[in-house]
């Protein structure tokens, strides 16, 4: 009987069950993100959830009580993805002006939207004006402490104030986005990079011209 070499190769490692659930609570999440982007979220329900994913129902309750569970999953795991893509935009924010800022979050929120089907079904103030309150007040907290970053002397009122008002053009933007015509997307995004690079520009360069 020969003895295993010491050179073989270890057996494949037993992926975590914890892991594999994790995958299967992403793909439902993929799953429900596709069907609310599609019927919206009112007309979305869990069985048709199940039947999205090919999954059964008790499965979809294992890890979501509600529907309300699964909206609150996608709000959370769009406001972790929106985070992370303003600490890229944080890190370089020393070295950029203040239209360049602009530029560049519209660029990221508007594609963040686009790729998302969804993100303008749960993230609608006309749909629910109170949806994700703390959330919404982590953001404005995020982007002020950017923008003191880039200029120290605000105070954190002003930084606050400007955080609001960029955030409030930005939504503004994705409402006249949603109720335009595809042809009308490029001068709209070309008038609100204006209008947010001017007020960025007077609010984080006070010394350029």
């Amino acid at each position: 009987m020969s003895t295993p070499s010491v050179f073989s190769a270890p057996p494949p490692r037993r992926v975590p069950v914890q892991e594999r659930a994790e995958r299967r609570v992403a793909a439902m999440l993929g799953h429900a993100e596709a069907l609310i982007g599609e019927v919206g979220q009112e007309a979305a329900t869990m069985t048709g959830i199940a039947e999205r994913s090919g999954t059964s129902i008790g499965a979809i309750y294992q890890y979501f009580p509600n529907k309300e569970a699964i909206i609150q999953a996608l709000r959370d795991r769009y406001s972790r993805a929106i985070e992370a893509g303003w600490d890229q935009i944080d890190s370089e924010i020393e070295c950029l002006d203040g239209a360049e800022i602009a530029r560049r979050l519209l660029a990221f929120m508007l594609d963040f939207a686009t790729e998302r089907p969804a993100f303008f079904v749960l993230f609608n103030p006309q749909v629910d004006p109170s949806c994700h309150q703390a959330a919404r007040e982590r953001k404005r907290e995020r982007m002020a402490n950017m923008f003191r970053k880039k200029n120290p002397r605000l105070t954190p009122e002003e930084a606050l104030r400007v955080s609001r008002v960029t955030l409030q053009t930005i939504k503004g933007l994705y409402l006249l986005l949603g109720e335009s015509k595809a042809a009308e997307r490029a001068p709209l995004e070309r008038a609100y990079r204006e209008l947010l690079g001017g007020f960025l520009r007077r609010e984080l360069d006070p010394d350029t011209p």
